[in-house]
């Protein structure tokens, strides 16, 4: 069953392969490189040779003799070592697997690792982050644990293309009174009768539906894409950086 999964979603790599077993194509690479980096490199170190015995880049693994052995050791861990289970899916797992294989079949294609204190300089700064997601704001949600809440590609993601998953505590409405007042904001609340709404200025509203002629609740994210924004470097620093913020655990 496992083989079969990923044989459906590895179907979509492109035929030129830097495995023996699977064709990935770059973007694959790049993005196992920076789940590599942002999780794995954490105890086998940048080079995978940080623990005794494993060389993670050398293609050559006592435990696993296939892409499918070695999704399912990320996925699960090895019981009984410092092996620990991870909360990847095949997908991503396959894309870490593509990475190891395409550095030991001498593939030049690597995801540049982000710089920690680059990526904080670009959250207070440039990217204006700290703007709306501050403690003080209830307009965006706490970036302070999203290290632990998101995996590397899933920031990447908001980052790049914010409105493909809206958080569902965070939505933006417009609503327009019977009088004409158009408000704008996160909604909190709704029923059947009436809704909730906090505006752009952090004020609690409500309202009655019957006084609303009209009552939208956006399929867009109010967050900007940073698409064009930030060169791809400028992301990966600002991913590492978030994958750093784990609250206070």
């Amino acid at each position: 069953m496992m083989r079969f999964q990923l044989t459906v979603l590895f179907a979509i790599y492109a035929s030129a392969a830097v495995s023996a077993q699977h064709g990935y194509t770059r973007a694959e690479v790049e993005n196992g490189a920076r789940l590599f980096q942002a999780s794995c490199a954490t105890c086998h170190g940048p080079k995978g040779d940080a623990v005794r015995g494993v060389a993670l880049l050398s293609g050559q693994y006592k435990r696993a003799t296939s892409d499918e052995q070695l999704v399912k050791i990320i996925i699960e861990g090895i019981p009984g070592t410092s092996m620990p289970p991870n909360n990847y899916s095949a997908l991503e797992a396959g894309m870490i697997v593509a990475y190891l294989r395409g550095i030991a079949a001498g593939d030049s294609v690597t995801a540049t690792p982000g710089d920690l204190a680059r990526g904080k300089t670009l959250f207070d700064g440039k990217g204006k982050c700290a703007t709306c997601h501050n403690p003080e704001s209830r307009t965006a949600p706490s970036l302070a644990d999203v290290g632990v809440l998101r995996r590397p590609l899933e920031l990447e993601q908001s980052i790049l293309d914010p409105s493909a998953e809206l958080h569902p505590e965070y939505r933006s409405v417009r609503a327009v009174t019977k009088s004409g007042t158009v408000v704008t904001g996160r909604l909190l609340n709704q029923s059947t009768f009436s809704v909730q709404i906090l505006d752009s200025a952090q004020n609690l509203r409500a309202f009655n539906r019957a006084d609303l002629r009209e009552f939208v609740i956006n399929q867009t994210s109010e967050m900007p894409s940073y698409r064009g924004t930030l060169d791809s470097q400028e992301v990966a620093d600002l991913v590492m950086y978030l994958t750093t913020l784990r609250g206070r655990r």
